[in-house]
């Protein structure tokens, strides 16, 4: 196994960078705050995670989806939502909406892609949405740049 060492601990960014870590958990919540399920952005934390290759933001989000009984296969199923047959429609939207927005630099969104999500979510719900997404984007751009290592599974 290859040695792993963190650039920068997780608690001393919190320390040296209280107003980063507080300004995204406030990103982050204020989808909840608007209504959308926890379950659903979790899933959309995990899947934003796996394509950013953020260990730390997967186990995290990980131990946070298992503490809301999100059910294992869909946990397990995520890298691979489209085929699993597992996941609602609106669960699907967000998914795809997720990627897009994380994948930006590669392929614009189209007009068509913003139709398919406002078909499950409500134009506010799209918004926050979008947020939560950002937020993950930017923790785990965050965890990846200083290496956190992952926390125990719970």
């Amino acid at each position: 196994m290859a040695q792993f060492s963190s650039r920068i601990a997780y608690a001393d960014f919190n320390q040296m960078a209280p107003a980063i870590r507080t300004a995204l958990i406030d990103l982050a919540s204020a989808a909840v705050e608007a209504g959308i399920e926890k379950d659903l952005l979790e899933l959309i934390k995990l899947r934003v995670s796996q394509i950013n290759g953020c260990a730390f933001c997967l186990q995290y989000h990980l131990n946070i989806a298992r503490g809301l009984d999100v059910k294992p296969e869909k946990l397990d199923l995520v890298a691979a939502w489209r085929d699993a047959g597992v996941y609602s429609e609106r669960e699907c939207a967000a998914l795809a909406w997720a990627e897009l927005v994380t994948c930006v630099a590669q392929e614009h969104i189209t007009d068509e892609d913003f139709a398919s999500v406002r078909a499950q979510f409500s134009e506010k719900e799209v918004v926050f949405l979008t947020g939560a997404i950002c937020a993950i984007n930017s923790w785990n751009r965050l965890s990846v740049a200083f290496r956190f290592p992952p926390p125990p599974r719970e």
